[in-house]
């Protein structure tokens, strides 16, 4: 009881408030433009509020998370393009139903349906946290622990990158970068090269802001074009009505359930969820002739279940401090910087922090969706704003956050080079997620493994390595193979297809040759 009174009272406080206006302003803006995501906004955020107190820090980080959610519906409505990759599988129905004048019908069910995911999913989180939390306590050791680091990798690496091999080399390359400094173990310096600078290893947060920030910056200067689609202005009404609310029970209910269970399995994200949101609700409906061409239910199961994972990804990461996507993997580099570690303890030693957090995003959903159901025909003039306007204020916020962390300009030049290497890695094909959870998670492995190795030439095999562990592994086994079986048995099935194709064209093509021979003799 203590606990929930003294996280409720934590949120009275006027600067946590504060926070949670800035970050709803910034994470809508953020969703409203094409390719500043979420991961971004909290990244180059957290620069700025590691002075402030967890709560507070917390406040803004996680109401930018929320409120991104909400904004990026907009320019997928209106533009038909995703304002983050969670906004996806909106454009499906969202803009059809744009074009077809009902843009504002389809901004007001998004917000309606995208809060009630993300409630549904804190309810989730509240129910589901504390039971995980506790069996991860009981039984997680240094295995099971090394196990999950590794088990949360190998699905980040599966998910985020088309090559299997390029999303292990850039797990690879995270786990270098976090062996850089003082091994704390034996005190030992690692790749240091002489350097004080490197004696903790690499910043993180220079990291995050760097491949994160810098780096689509630097790539939206070198693709940028002055051709652009103009939005759409004409937004019609803006309620639904009775039949329409009527309309989207079904899908809402099984979208909903398929981004609840998406957001709980570590480093899936809401882009996965909308998009099989979409197709298990186009599946069930009376309708799924209409899907992709303005449906109402299309654009309600795409939003609910994108916005469902919210709470589950939370989960993974508050009780088991396995990031559940990489604005959650953002989150607990903060939170350890504040000297808070994600995980089985949290739920013992900082309980009232947890409630914290679950009244922040209450109250985030709340107030976004309120910010949502505004008429905001400024939306409109939002989206026709110069992008250099955008890119000198990114870049110096980069730059002044980065700083701010260390007052050292080595930290500044060590986040530029990380946005050249993140633009290298973009034009590449090289996914940034694999990069940061190994930085963020490999040390907790190394940790791990070296006590691991150190009990087992003291007891049996079967003492130190449990089923848990066991089944861990073979599962971070399957994550990485399966996809490649699935893409092999793809291109099987697409190479058989084009040649049946041929074939059928030739057959075709000598059954016409005795009818045309005659007319072209008489030519």
């Amino acid at each position: 009881m203590n606990a929930l009174t003294d996280g409720i009272a934590s949120l009275l406080d006027i600067q946590v408030l504060i926070g949670m206006i800035m970050g709803l302003g910034l994470g809508f803006l953020v969703g409203a433009f094409p390719g500043i995501t979420a991961t971004m906004a909290v990244a180059l955020a957290s620069g700025f509020t590691l002075t402030l107190e967890p709560v507070q820090g917390l406040a803004v980080l996680l109401t930018i998370y929320v409120a991104a959610n909400f904004g990026d519906r907009v320019p997928a409505i209106l533009v038909n393009t995703p304002g983050t990759p969670a906004s996806i599988a909106t454009t499906l129905d969202g803009y059809p139903m744009a074009k077809q004048g009902r843009a504002g019908l389809a901004l007001t069910i998004s917000a309606i349906v995208s809060a009630i995911g993300i409630l549904a999913s804190l309810v989730v989180f509240a129910a589901a946290a504390i039971p995980i939390a506790t069996i991860a306590r009981d039984y997680f050791k240094s295995p099971e622990l090394f196990a999950l680091v590794v088990f949360g990798l190998t699905v980040m690496i599966s998910i985020s990158s088309k090559s299997i091999l390029k999303g292990v080399l850039a797990g690879l390359f995270g786990l270098a970068l976090g062996t850089v400094g003082v091994f704390p173990a034996t005190g030992d310096q690692r790749l240091t090269f002489g350097s004080l600078d490197l004696w903790e290893g690499f910043n993180f947060i220079a990291v995050i802001i760097g491949l994160f920030g810098i780096a689509e910056l630097f790539d939206q200067l070198l693709t940028h074009h002055k051709s652009k689609i103009r939005p759409i202005s004409s937004l019609g009404r803006w309620w639904p009505n009775k039949a329409e609310l009527k309309q989207i029970r079904r899908p809402l209910g099984v979208s909903g359930l398929v981004g609840l269970g998406v957001g709980l399995i570590p480093a899936a994200g809401g882009d996965i969820a909308g998009l099989i949101g979409w197709d298990r609700a186009k599946r069930i409906s009376k309708h799924p002739e209409e899907f992709g061409k303005g449906s109402i239910e299309g654009i309600t199961a795409s939003d609910t279940a994108s916005s469902a994972t919210l709470g589950g990804s939370l989960t993974t990461t508050m009780a088991l401090g396995v990031p559940g996507d990489s604005v959650m993997a953002i989150m607990i580099g903060s939170m350890m910087i504040w000297g808070i570690a994600p995980g089985p303890d949290l739920f013992t030693r900082r309980p009232d922090l947890v409630v914290s957090i679950t009244g922040i995003m209450l109250i985030a959903t709340v107030l976004s969706l309120g910010l949502s159901l505004v008429r905001m025909k400024g939306m409109v003039k939002l989206l026709d704003l110069p992008h250099h306007y955008l890119w000198s204020a990114i870049l110096i916020f980069c730059i002044i956050g980065t700083y701010a962390t260390t007052n050292s300009l080595y930290t500044v030049g060590t986040m530029m080079v990380f946005g050249v290497i993140g633009v290298l890695m973009k034009r590449t094909g090289f996914p940034a997620g694999p990069v940061v959870l190994g930085l963020l998670l490999g040390p907790l492995a190394e940790e791990n493994l070296a006590r691991t190795l150190t009990i087992l030439p003291t007891k049996p095999f079967i003492d130190v390595i449990s089923p848990i562990t066991i089944a861990l592994l073979l599962l971070s086994l399957l994550s990485l193979v399966l996809p490649i079986i699935r893409r092999h048995r793809q291109a099987r099935a697409e190479r058989s297809t084009t040649l049946a194709e041929a074939l059928l064209d030739r057959d075709a093509a000598q059954a016409r040759t005795p009818d045309d021979a005659p007319s072209a003799s008489k030519k």
